[in-house]
């Protein structure tokens, strides 16, 4: 039989692994390759509990190590299966703070075959930020990063990274400290928080929520709110829509509360500690917004390690051009599509700040990742596979817009929606972009047949007549018949221009 050989994936690249030690799970993550626009190719964790009773005990518990070590031996076996080239074991606030971590760690770094990096708070607040910094577009706000062990603050200025702190706050630590009593976890919360040096630095900005305690209070959120779009990364609501839900998630029992079932059983016991922290946040640090990041230190510790050139890139660009590499008919298309528009935009005088300019050329280079569908299902699947899609540094606004942009463009009607929530979700003026591009890519793909090539040779005229006229070569003239003159007229019509098509 011949061999199969996944195409699915980018050529060239070799899988990365991070193992994180944390005080409440260990995790196995695989990555395609270490690169500016992560993908996982595995994820694993366990909740092994390493720092339930370190508050009172100082040591780790026989249980949880003895289960923490069976992962890792799993670990191991599975990163030599997948064929990871890097390995990357980290361990967090448990490991380094208790004291029989020494033991745990020698144990530990057996089972999983390689040295073990400790990181200390110091550090996990930078990579948490690095993990920030990776998955927005030159983010600006307070990071804060909530494990079983501890809270890590940090303050992010423009994608810049300044010193962070580590607080004795994370949910398994709260718990033992307060005796789990939620009075008294919301003390200590107010007391570390308030004296922590960051009072008031967080308004008028987001306040970046990195963790797995967070990240479920966060799903249970959007259930509540009935939200639409049911992707963590970049989610964002303003503080005023926390505050009740905060406060009844730490007065409550968590089983009973609305929309429960999306969290996981396991996660619940330490959510309304850690709700009684992000209340301590939003009282002291006073962000305006608070904004989900999936990424956080074991992201933000293969960021670090890229060289500075493509630190640069833009991860939602680099994403994008991924998507076309492995789904479209032609890259080479795709990407002479991005340049046409914007050519297109600028000559047409269609006016763009730089976040729309982001947004066209993701959504040029997204415009036919959908073409092996169904003819009469390409708009709704390439719809909900780029709403759904693993991209970071773009918000749900922008998620929104891309999935339109491709629905529009393949249905053809820029009335309709098979996802209204979508509409609501993009907002006025971004639909009115999505519209404006969908246009342009019909009629670019009924001249080009997404054959490379063409795009660049056709020209943007001012018309004597009035408006513009576009511009084919003499030999493409044959191009221009009924259709490609009805989809030009179309795109006129939404763009507000008067436009022609000829032949030079």
């Amino acid at each position: 039989m011949t061999e199969l050989v996944a195409q699915g994936r980018i050529a060239g690249r070799t899988p990365v692994a991070v193992v994180d030690i944390g005080s409440n799970s260990v995790r196995l993550v695989i990555y395609e390759g270490n690169s500016r626009a992560l993908t996982m190719l595995f994820n694993e964790k366990v909740l092994s509990g390493l720092g339930k009773g370190l508050a009172q005990s100082k040591r780790l518990d026989e249980r949880s190590v003895s289960s923490a070590l069976a992962a890792l031996a799993r670990f191991r076996r599975l990163i030599d299966q997948a064929g990871v080239t890097e390995v990357h074991p980290l361990a967090t606030a448990a490991a380094r703070e208790a004291v029989n971590g020494p033991d745990f760690v020698a144990a530990a770094e057996a089972a999983i075959g390689t040295p073990i990096k400790i990181l200390s708070g110091a550090d996990e607040a930078h990579y948490a930020a690095e993990g920030v910094v990776a998955g927005f577009h030159d983010p600006s706000g307070i990071a804060g990063d909530l494990g079983g062990g501890s809270l890590e603050l940090v303050d992010i200025a423009n994608g810049r990274i300044n010193k962070g702190l580590t607080l004795p706050l994370g949910g398994l630590r709260l718990q033992d400290l307060s005796g789990n009593d939620i009075g008294k976890a919301r003390a200590l919360a107010d007391s570390y928080v308030a004296g922590c040096g960051m009072t008031g630095s967080g308004e008028g900005r987001p306040f970046f929520a990195v963790g797995g305690t967070w990240r479920n209070l966060a799903k249970l959120h959007m259930e509540q709110r009935r939200y639409p779009l049911h992707v963590m990364h970049g989610y964002e609501s303003p503080v005023s829509e926390w505050t009740d839900f905060l406060d009844a998630v730490a007065k409550g029992d968590p089983d009973k509360m609305p929309g429960i079932a999306a969290v996981s059983k396991q996660r619940r016991a330490l959510l309304a500690f850690g709700a009684v922290t992000l209340q301590a946040v939003i009282k002291h640090i006073r962000p305006s917004t608070i904004l989900l990041s999936a990424l956080g230190v074991r992201e933000g510790y293969l960021h670090s390690l890229l060289p500075d050139e493509e630190r640069r890139k833009d991860p939602l660009i680099e994403a994008a051009l991924e998507f076309a590499v492995l789904r479209a008919r032609s890259p080479a298309h795709a990407v002479e599509l991005a340049a046409f528009s914007r050519l297109t935009f600028e000559r047409l005088r269609i006016e763009e700040t730089p976040y729309e300019e982001r947004l066209r050329e993701a959504a040029c280079l997204l415009s036919d990742v959908g073409w092996r569908a169904h003819p009469d299902y390409r708009g709704a699947q390439s719809l909900s596979m780029l709403t759904h899609a693993s991209f970071s540094a773009v918000d749900h606004a922008g998620r929104a817009y891309l999935g339109l942009a491709n629905f529009y463009r393949h249905e053809g009607s820029f009335e309709q929606s098979m996802m209204p929530e979508m509409l609501d979700l993009v907002g006025p003026r971004l639909l009115e972009r999505a519209r404006f591009i969908a246009a342009l890519f019909r009629v670019a793909y009924i001249l080009t047949a997404s054959v490379p090539g063409i795009l660049g040779r056709l020209q943007w005229r001012q018309d004597p007549r009035g408006g513009f006229t576009l511009l084919l070569p003499r030999d493409l003239g044959g191009l221009i018949s009924e259709k490609p003159v009805s989809r030009l007229e179309t795109f006129a019509k939404i763009v507000d221009r008067k436009l022609r098509i000829e032949a030079a």
